[in-house]
């Protein structure tokens, strides 16, 4: 992103949408843009965050847009999306938590098919990207929100004065994108759901970082100094946020190792009525996720605590799985530590502290309704 930064594109496509397009003309055009830019990229949360970060950014500088409200739509839209659309590391790990409940004899059918059913059930995401799309449409404001401020950076002035060819940034988003699939195919094996999300997007950053050495330099858009000290700049940056996540995990792990899950789980399968079980099911992983910061931990614990529950009490396994689905993106959008929260604050030039408390509010009013949507669908089902 660094590189794309430093090569003019973005400034290139945001001169193109605002002056020859006429698209960008306000706040809520600049948000709706960040917010379709998240949800057509879906193959991995963490791109998503960035994309939509390094191209929302200089339209929240044109049209005064906090920082905050940024983060706020990348983090919305990253998580919930990648569990929707499940062609990406997201439906492979998924798919692959489910196929074993199969092959354990838990339950009967087709891992696909209980996945695609389960995603009508993700209610919490379903529900955050329209509360995402009513806050920008209205300019909805509450809490924290209200005083968030736009906060302009040296860095920003730098980059954004040179406009070049918008090109110099799709052409590599698009082979960004592409890329993540074939590596799915091959990582997989000639499968895509069965392909390594983590090694795709190593090797797709690998090739993307690659490309833009021929295309940057070739087309002289830069030199090979600028190329190697802007990386590594890019790179540099990383470095904090790399600490974060490692302690982030560290706790995770500490959580697993305890067996937090299983406890919470045992504490929770006592006494519980049938009606209640997709909804505390859902606080649960909420909660789990919360307190480790990752969603994909989460599903790994809860789905083969969740499912034989299910069995036990003759529940919907499909609206269980989406319960363990919501509640994990739900806590993990909440968590200061999660790696989504980090990196979309990150993208957006916001403090984490400061993204974590204007998102807040947003977040419990998506957790509340699909709490409540639980509840209805546990009656009906």
């Amino acid at each position: 992103m660094a590189l794309i930064e430093k090569s003019g594109g973005i400034g290139g496509f945001v001169s193109f949408m605002q002056h020859k397009a006429g698209i960008i003309k306000s706040e809520r055009s600049a948000l709706m843009l960040t917010f379709i830019i998240g949800i057509v990229i879906f193959v991995e949360s963490s791109i998503t965050s960035l994309i939509a970060g390094a191209v929302g950014r200089p339209f929240c500088k044109e049209y005064n847009i906090s920082n905050a409200k940024l983060a706020f739509v990348c983090d919305s839209t990253s998580a919930p999306v990648s569990s929707i659309l499940v062609f990406n590391g997201w439906g492979a790990l998924l798919l692959g938590l489910i196929s074993t409940q199969i092959s354990l004899g838990i339950i009967d059918g087709d891992g696909v098919g209980i996945l695609i059913d389960a995603i009508f059930y993700n209610f919490y995401a379903l529900v955050a990207l329209l509360v995402t799309f009513v806050t920008i449409w209205f300019k909805v404001e509450i809490g924290s929100m209200k005083n968030a401020k736009y906060k302009n950076s040296l860095e920003d002035t730098d980059t954004y004065i040179k406009s070049k060819s918008m090109y110099y940034m799709l052409f590599p988003i698009f082979l960004m994108v592409l890329l993540v699939f074939v590596f799915l195919y091959i990582t997989g094996n000639g499968d895509i759901l069965k392909g390594s999300g983590s090694s795709s997007i190593f090797y797709t950053m690998l090739s993307v970082i690659g490309f833009t050495f021929f295309y940057y330099i070739l087309t002289n858009n830069m030199s090979l100094k600028t190329w190697s000290s802007t990386s590594v700049k890019g790179a540099v940056k990383l470095i904090p946020i790399a600490f974060i996540l490692l302690f982030a995990f560290g706790i995770g792990q500490v959580t697993t190792e305890l067996k937090t899950g299983q406890y919470l789980a045992s504490l929770a399968s006592q006494n519980i009525h049938v009606y209640f079980l997709a909804s505390i099911i859902f606080l649960l992983a909420s909660a789990m996720a919360f307190a480790t910061g990752t969603s994909w931990g989460t599903f790994s614990i809860m789905i083969p605590i969740a499912i034989p529950m299910a069995v036990s009490m003759d529940a919907n396994i499909s609206l269980v799985i989406g319960a363990v689905i919501s509640g994990g993106i739900f806590g993990d959008h909440c968590s200061p530590i999660s790696d989504t929260t980090i990196i979309s604050s990150m993208a957006s030039d916001c403090e984490v502290i400061e993204h974590v408390k204007t998102q807040l509010p947003y977040a419990i009013i998506s957790g509340v309704i699909a709490f409540i949507l639980f509840m209805i669908f546990s009656f009906f089902n």
